[in-house]
């Protein structure tokens, strides 16, 4: 089982408490985890990634490990911590403004 940690917004939003956890059949990428929690909160779709192309909101991050992993390709193998479910896949809303 991988470890998800979503923002306040989006977990209010699937009607959840604290982390969440799916199972990713296969090689463990952001890809798959993310599509495996938009499988299983549908109501998430479009918040973390745009609906039509697939790439990162631009106000969403993506951790794991202490590592920002928002710029890195969504196929790269997640790291094994996340992946034997030691550490989270962290969502984090950025904050913008002036």
């Amino acid at each position: 089982m991988i470890r998800v940690v979503l923002p306040p917004h989006l977990r209010d939003l699937a009607h959840v408490t604290g982390e969440v956890r799916v199972e990713v059949p296969g090689e463990v990428t952001q890809r798959h985890v993310l599509d495996a929690v938009e499988e299983r909160y549908p109501m998430l779709r479009g918040t973390m990634r745009d609906r039509a192309t697939g790439k990162r909101r631009a106000l969403v991050r993506f951790f794991a490990c202490e590592e920002d992993l928002s710029n890195d390709s969504p196929d790269d193998p997640l790291p094994d911590r996340v992946v034997k479910g030691e550490e989270p896949f962290m969502v984090v809303g950025a904050m913008a403004g002036g």
